[in-house]
């Protein structure tokens, strides 16, 4: 059984009851999505919590709120005779806390009552206050002879209600701290039956591990191990976690039983949806799948427009499978895509009851089925062994990548613990290691890691080291990805995630957000915003009369730096590229003047599609103008753009704007440094003019760039 730990219960967005109060209240049950946190090593003990999810920066909050309430424990004085308090549970608590910080707890005693006042008093003791009245003994032949803890203490405080102003108050009117036993230490205090509370959060956990098959003793280590306490150290004992599994049984069967129903009925609802959407949009795709008993069991779905965006940027693929549903417990699976304009787009979607190798091919041979039988080139996932043999089994010419981000985002989780002060040493060369781009190189320093930490038995590394092939830079080189392991990359596709994901009534709901946002993030008009020369070479005027904004932005960057290398010839038309600085290592390229092909050790180009700066030195130093055509890939071109180009600056006169603009940036450069009050008024009138440019309607911009520019009105 799949067991998924960590933050199961951090529900998003949403604040839900336990599952008891769910049922009583007879509220709907929404649909929950979740981060699936079952670590790929498949050790039921080890969960994955990645740097930077909001299940951590809740962890932290309630960390903060622990602290704070401690702190508030250690604000608490001693009560004194005459003391107010707004209210008796006010006063309760105050003393409660009292208790806890000097070694015991209290409870509530008597209480005294009128026709006017009501409650006038409250009495509070010490918890072994009194002695226990004898009890018959139970008709048995052993009865259990427990010890009463109660032994007459007098330690107590007690309340009156008095009206002040027409106001109620409560005030102290005895209080006493003489014990007649011993007072407990800190580490000894937080195990009296006052203090052995289970929190709500806690409470989810519990009943979620029970649900998954743990026994209560699992549970326990679990919570330990998500808290990062040490055993025995939680606010609450396994005897506590079993009296609330076993007093919550009956509601969790009853609440299965609902969610099941739910679950049939709205995949029933879902299917219907999907039959809806084929008839009104001719290019809408799905496929589904049904159990022994014709229940619907699997269903997967696409749109035309992915259809049209796969067609043309379907060499590379993403395949998110990190999030499930917590009230279906289905996982799923997003096909994204990267466009021209670096954008994630959506491709097409799937719901699946478990996450095993069958399940996994069913859906990647319907992706293809949808997109007409084409298989991408390369497909990115994270690490899931279920995943990676469904496709070797159903993509075999498919280059199969493991985002290094999602590699990087465990690592805390995986040795920050074991290595404790030698995980920012491990880290950083681990980071390190992940950037080599020689194979030979990465096996020798991964050798050198794992020695110098002493890590060699641990199964995460053991673990890495059976996916090598899959994600460090060093055999990713000729793998094409079209840059989808930029941050900006990821974290556009952490934004879409969170778009659909937000907690849905049913998954018809979430079918028609789904439909929403991918029509939105497929059909992005880019504008055709110009940007200004920066090393004036010809190569560059016409990179940027072919690329789009994002693409060009890429190829200048690489331009400039192309002007910090020193080239050498070889012998055999191969050049020997280097950095000024000697900044890093030296490139090989090879030139073949008859077809005009330009190979680089690096190979960023077969890597991106983007030339590199090593190979664009070399152009330079054989007086190329133009880069040749084929070092333009289609993906990249300005004409594979999925909607009509928004040509709201026009080239023609934009290179007049440029030089106008540089004149005047450049005078105004010069003229602000000359004293520290220049700089500030500069700095602060030029953030309200670009606010300002920022906010005036686009309409107006084709008629300013079509007008003639008169340079001296500027």
């Amino acid at each position: 059984m799949s067991i998924y730990l960590g933050s199961l219960i951090l529900l998003l967005s949403t604040k839900i009851t336990t599952f008891s109060q769910l049922i009583m209240a007879a509220k709907p049950l929404n649909n929950i999505w979740i981060r699936r946190q079952q670590c790929p090593c498949g050790d039921w003990k080890c969960y994955i919590k990645a740097d930077g999810d909001d299940q951590a920066a809740n962890v932290s909050l309630m960390t903060k709120s622990e602290t704070a309430s401690s702190s508030s424990q250690d604000d608490v004085f001693t009560p004194y005779v005459g003391q107010i308090f707004k209210s008796d549970d006010e006063a309760f608590e105050y003393y409660s806390n009292f208790a806890r910080k000097n070694g015991f707890s209290i409870r509530k005693a008597r209480s005294t009552e009128s026709q006017n006042l009501g409650i006038y008093r409250r009495d509070f003791v010490c918890y072994r206050s009194g002695f226990n009245q004898p009890r018959k003994k139970a008709n048995v032949e052993h009865p259990r002879d427990r010890k009463s803890v109660r032994c007459g203490c007098d330690a107590k405080l007690y309340l009156t209600k008095e009206i002040v102003d027409g106001v109620a108050q409560w005030y102290v009117s005895q209080f006493s701290n003489v014990h007649n036993h011993e007072l407990l230490e800190d580490d000894q205090v937080r195990l009296l039956p006052a203090y052995r509370k289970i929190q709500e959060a806690d409470q989810e956990r519990i009943l979620l591990l029970s649900k998954a098959g743990f026994p209560v003793n699992r549970i326990v280590k679990v919570l330990e191990l998500e808290k990062g306490v040490q055993p025995g150290q939680l606010p609450f004992i396994e005897k506590d976690v079993r009296n609330f599994v076993r007093t919550c049984k009956k509601t969790v069967q009853e609440n299965d039983a609902l969610i099941t129903e739910k679950r049939e009925n709205d995949l029933l609802e879902l299917l219907e949806a999907c039959k809806a959407s084929e008839q009104k949009d001719e290019g809408f795709v799905y496929s589904y799948t049904t159990d022994e008993n014709g229940r619907v069991e699997n269903i997967a779905w696409s749109y035309g427009h992915s259809l049209r965006a796969y067609s043309l940027f379907g060499d590379v693929v993403t395949f998110d499978t990190t999030y499930r549903s917590i009230t279906y417990n289905m996982v799923l699976g997003v096909w994204f895509g990267i466009d021209n304009n670096g954008n994630a787009i959506f491709l097409g979607c799937v719901l699946l009851q478990d996450e095993t190798s069958q399940s996994f091919s069913w859906a990647l041979k319907s992706f293809v089925r949808f997109m007409r039988g084409k298989q991408p080139q390369t497909i990115v996932t994270d690490i899931d062994s279920g995943l990676r043999d469904a496709i070797a089994s159903e993509m075999p010419n498919t280059k199969h990548v493991i985002c290094i981000w999602q590699v990087l985002s465990k690592l805390s989780s995986w040795f920050s613990l074991p290595l404790g002060l030698q995980y920012p040493d491990f880290k950083s060369e681990f980071d390190m290691l992940c950037r080599l781009e020689n194979v030979e190189d990465f096996e020798h320093q991964w050798n050198h890691l794992v020695a110098r930490f002493g890590v060699g038995s641990d199964k995460h590394i053991a673990l890495l080291l059976s996916y090598r092939t899959s994600w460090p830079t060093s055999y990713m080189q000729n793998f094409f990805l079209a840059r989808t392991m930029t941050i900006e990359y990821w974290k556009l596709i952490e934004t879409f995630m969170k778009n659909i994901l937000s907690p849905q009534s049913s998954l018809l709901l979430f079918f028609e957000q789904i439909g929403l946002v991918s029509n939105l993030g497929n059909h992005n008009k880019e504008k055709r915003l110009y940007m200004p020369s920066k090393t004036c070479l010809p190569l560059e005027e016409h990179a940027r009369s072919v690329l789009t904004h994002y693409a060009f932005n890429v190829m200048q960057h690489e331009i400039m730096l192309s002007m910090q290398y020193a080239i050498t010839e070889m012998a055999n038309s191969s050049y020997l590229v280097r950095h000024y600085k000697k900044m890093e290592a030296e490139c090989l390229v090879i030139w073949i003047p008859e077809d005009e092909q330009v190979h680089c050790s690096c190979k960023e180009f077969e890597h991106s599609g983007i030339l590199c700066r090593h190979s664009i030195r070399m152009l330079v130093s054989k007086n190329y103008f133009r880069i040749p055509e084929k070092y333009f890939p289609l993906r990249w071109r300005l004409e594979s753009s999925l909607a009509p180009l928004d040509d709201s600056v026009v080239q023609s006169s934009a290179s007049e704007y440029s030089q106008i603009f540089h004149d005047l940036s450049g005078s105004l450069y010069s003229e602000s440094f000359i004293s520290k009050q220049r700089v500030n008024y500069v700095n602060r009138e030029l953030k309200q003019l670009l606010e300002h440019v920022q906010n005036m309607p686009t309409v107006d911009e084709v008629a300013v760039s079509s007008a003639p520019i008169n340079v001296s009105e500027l």
